[in-house]
């Protein structure tokens, strides 16, 4: 079976394992350090602090924004759910928004209806790894977190997302871009959030005893500077982020080559739509490609690739739509079509050429067979 999503590991993110192995370092320790390091570099911040999960970054930069209790955040519907989750776990109240149909990305327009008195923040979703237009989204004047799941090598005008807004969060989980296992992180250009990041991951202990050891001669004792979860990441996961970081520029320009392919080839088909490329002072990631059907076959294109071998999904069920967020009264029109008209076909450095042509072919196919 051909997987929608997937990373390319191989001998290099061995290597950089093995090292931690025979140095009998796999918790935290100096390869997270060099992996901070790295990733700031990259991004151009002064200072970045990995964590557990792409859901607890969200969660992290919820505490770190600490907006009054009951404050609203505003989200698209369209988004994964740690979004929300963490907006609740935070204390806070989510409230969905509409996306732009062509980028699936919130926009001026679809946030500003349900500004309030009590809207505190605005969350916004780099879909697909295509930038939200940022520059807008800051008219409100609000503190903005930015979910850059999709978009760790996406840019507006030189800038990386995440880096744009006020906390900027990151998932590098076996299928992001930056394939890590299980591990996320956040930055921010106040450089002291990142560091209060870095003291509460720990379960809010501002200092560990190995920390404290040289100028402590209890070192043991610890101060807990806050009450918080266990966020803390690995040296296994950082070796592996160290090797994925050193070939990010090729993984991606694999990724591009495939999108272009497919862009190409489906210039003419007619009965879907396709995805939006960056605009010219932009940088795309290519999380995935995501498409719009014409018509109502959506459910069973997915099932006919099913059956050729090809999985696909649908990325992602509309949150407003999920009981749970006492939401269901909203119409959300964009969101509500794409939930029966959009799907994610395969797009990962992990695909063949073979594999990119044999997908086009059964696309195409199933178009002929419905005379579509």
């Amino acid at each position: 079976m051909i997987s929608v999503f997937g990373s390319k590991v191989g001998m290099e993110e061995l290597e950089e394992i093995r090292t931690s192995i025979e140095n009998q370092w796999i918790g935290i320790g100096p390869k997270t350090k060099k992996f901070e390091e790295n990733i700031a570099k990259r991004l151009k911040m002064k200072d970045f602090a990995l964590l557990d999960s792409g859901s607890n970054s969200l969660y992290m930069g919820m505490k770190l924004l600490d907006l009054p209790k009951d404050s609203e955040v505003i989200l698209p519907a369209l988004t994964w759910i740690s979004c929300a989750t963490a907006v609740v776990l935070a204390g806070c109240k989510p409230v969905f928004c509409d996306i732009e149909i062509n980028t699936q990305n919130v926009s001026y327009r679809t946030i500003e209806p349900v500004i309030s008195k009590k809207t505190g923040a605005v969350m916004v979703v780099h879909y697909a790894g295509k930038p939200v237009n940022m520059d807008e989204i800051a008219e409100f004047g609000l503190p903005i977190i930015e979910d850059a799941a999709h978009a760790i090598d996406s840019k507006i005008d030189e800038k990386y997302c995440g880096t744009i807004g006020y906390i900027g969060a990151y998932s590098f989980d076996g299928v992001k871009n930056l394939a890590i296992g299980e591990a996320g992180g956040v930055t921010s250009n106040n450089l002291e959030l990142v560091s209060m990041a870095k003291k509460l991951r720990y379960c809010g202990i501002e200092k560990s005893g190995f920390e404290a050891s040289a100028n402590k001669q209890r070192w043991w004792e610890y101060n807990v500077g806050d009450f918080f979860i266990k966020m803390i990441p690995d040296d296994i996961s950082a070796s592996i982020g160290l090797a994925q970081l050193k070939k990010l520029d090729k993984l991606q320009a694999y990724r591009k080559y495939i999108w272009d392919i497919y862009q190409k080839e489906f210039a003419d088909t007619g009965w879907f739509e396709l995805p939006v490329d960056a605009e010219a002072n932009e940088q795309h990631s290519y999380f995935t490609y995501f498409i719009r059907l014409n018509n109502s076959k959506r459910d069973e294109l997915a099932h006919y690739l099913f059956s050729e071998g090809i999985y696909t999904t649908f990325r992602y069920q509309p949150l407003h739509l999920i009981p749970i967020y006492n939401s269901t009264h909203l119409k959300l029109k964009n969101s509500e079509i794409l939930n029966d008209t959009g799907l994610n076909i395969p797009l990962h450095p992990n695909l063949s050429e073979k594999d990119v042509f044999y997908i086009i072919e059964k696309i195409k196919e199933f178009g002929k067979k419905y005379h579509l």
